[in-house]
């Protein structure tokens, strides 16, 4: 897993922190220039004991004073152009009538991924090819949230109401972690993503797995499960296709087996843990939307069969 905000892995990543390099060094660089002679005056012109001569004043230097305002001024000109080169390289320009590859909507707390071209949806989870620049719409269901990978790209506000493009772009396969950087309430800290950069060929099979129906269990304890979602508020808030459940509230559940983490990254997604957001999401992620729905154990055990069977 690659987590490091200073392995930039795309090309749009890169520029900005090039710019963070260049702006680091020539802030030491200045601030080296600073301390030196500080440093310095301090050590020879300290007070000694038994040495009640005045210091000598120097009361100007017109080179000097031309040299701290013109040196800073050009440093800040030589930054400005940097700026302005890297926010056209890391934020290219959107064409008119732009078409999505992927749209992105920030919920309290978990992002919501549709694919437009293929019509696959899933949550907070984003798969991309390797090698190809994407278009991304974000926008918001709620309030505003920030959408962040910083390897991969430069970060965009999901905002109510408005809806803001950007440029995705992975150079090799890995698993880039991102999270919502503005404070969008209780569980703000829980609302990761995780964009997963494949090969082309590996891509194209997952989203064509994406697309197929889960076939429905008909014996066991995974159909018991897919009848007590049926019957319970799941079918209110989820959908799974295939079956009656089509509500657009929560995360879209369909393929919820094959997916790492449960919550926007709260937990792996193993049957354990599972079984713990289940049986108390409320004590998992306090504040979330969905409710303890006071689960047996049997129909825990029935509901985690069912889920995981949706790959």
């Amino acid at each position: 897993m690659i987590s490091s905000p200073f392995d930039p892995n795309s090309p749009l990543a890169a520029s900005i922190t090039t710019l963070l390099f260049v702006t680091l060094i020539i802030g030491g660089i200045v601030f080296l220039i600073v301390l030196g002679p500080t440093l310095y005056s301090y050590i020879r012109f300290r007070a000694r004991p038994g040495d009640d001569t005045e210091p000598y004043q120097n009361l100007g230097n017109t080179r000097m004073e031309i040299a701290w305002t013109v040196t800073p001024a050009v440093l800040l000109a030589v930054l400005f152009g940097l700026t302005l080169m890297t926010m056209h390289r890391s934020d290219p320009p959107i064409p008119d009538n732009p078409h999505p590859d992927l749209i992105v909507t920030g919920h309290q707390w978990w992002w919501e991924v549709q694919y437009p071209n293929s019509g696959v949806v899933t949550a907070n989870e984003i798969h991309i090819p390797t090698g190809k620049q994407l278009l991304v719409e974000v926008k918001s269901a709620d309030v505003i949230h920030d959408f962040s990978v910083p390897q991969l790209a430069r970060k965009v506000d999901a905002t109510p109401g408005y809806t803001s493009h950007m440029w995705l772009q992975a150079d090799k396969p890995g698993t880039y972690l991102g999270t919502c950087n503005e404070y969008c309430g209780a569980e703000h800290a829980w609302m990761r993503i995780r964009v997963i950069a494949e090969s082309p060929a590996d891509f194209t099979a997952w989203e064509q797995s994406q697309t197929q129906v889960p076939a429905m269990p008909t014996a066991g304890e995974a159909a018991n499960g897919a009848q007590l979602f049926q019957s319970l508020t799941c079918s209110k808030c989820h959908n799974i296709d295939g079956t009656a459940a089509s509500a657009r509230i929560g995360p879209d559940l369909t393929h919820l087996g094959s997916r790492e983490t449960l919550a926007a990254g709260v937990l792996d997604n193993t049957s354990e843990n599972l079984a713990t957001w289940l049986t108390n999401p409320q004590a998992v992620k306090p504040g979330i939307n969905m409710p303890n729905l006071k689960l047996s154990t049997d129909e825990v055990n029935s509901l985690v069969t069912y889920l995981e069977s949706l790959q």
